[in-house]
């Protein structure tokens, strides 16, 4: 999908991905001592919003300038000391031009795209980072196509987590969790099994759900 199809989903309908932050952001990044974060593919923001009011600085990027406008809605509605530290980019991540200080957190969540384009926006969030920052990657796994529901049903744009450590493995980074984690799926918009969205964020294993499977990769920069 390129950017003018991103719009017209996003201008389809309201907040296609829900409210709510990502449940393995909430997972992995929870109670870290803030700083600057870079959000990319940031969609509507609620990632970006969320580390926001657990105190980080957070520029958010994405490249359909519909979910940029949502995006800048929901943040108007924000407390005042929460909404200051969001700033709205429009962009692509497979092109950043990171400032040079680097952001102690690049978060990429759900940017399902083919494969070179992947190792490409790959890069440039690992050239990002500053020294001892951390790159979080979260997506759907190739092997939701057999084993779980919802999500892109184009092999060519899911990834596993070696996928992404290959992709990367010239970057002088850390793994700190290269996994396959199970999502339960229900019916919240933008979530429903069949569709090609990330899936709700109702909870981690198969009770009461049908259940997708996401690639987690987390990273971490040398501080030296």
């Amino acid at each position: 999908m390129d950017s003018q199809d991103w719009d017209d989903r996003y201008a389809a309908s309201e907040l296609v991905w829900g409210a709510g932050p990502n449940q393995w952001v909430v997972r992995e990044l929870e109670g870290r001592a803030p700083g600057h974060a870079l959000d990319l593919a940031a969609g509507e923001g609620r990632n970006a919003i969320w580390l926001a009011a657990q105190g980080w600085e957070v520029t958010g990027l994405d490249f359909s300038a519909v979910a940029l406008e949502r995006a800048e809605r929901l943040t108007a509605d924000l407390p005042d000391e929460v909404a200051d530290r969001l700033t709205w980019r429009h962009g692509d991540a497979r092109t950043l031009e990171a400032p040079a200080a680097g952001y102690d957190l690049v978060l990429i969540a759900y940017l399902q795209i083919p494969a070179a384009d992947r190792r490409a926006a790959l890069g440039r969030a690992a050239d990002a980072l500053a020294p001892g920052g951390t790159l979080l990657v979260i997506g759907h796994d190739l092997s939701n196509l057999t084993e779980g529901v919802g999500g892109p049903q184009d092999p060519a744009v899911l990834f596993t987590p070696e996928d992404v450590l290959a992709d990367l493995a010239d970057r002088g980074l850390r793994t700190v969790r290269a996994e396959r984690v199970h999502r339960t799926v229900g019916g919240e918009p933008g979530h429903k099994g069949g569709a090609s969205g990330e899936g709700s964020e109702a909870g981690g294993g198969a009770a009461g759900g049908r259940v997708a499977v996401d690639a987690l990769v987390r990273l971490e920069r040398s501080a030296g």
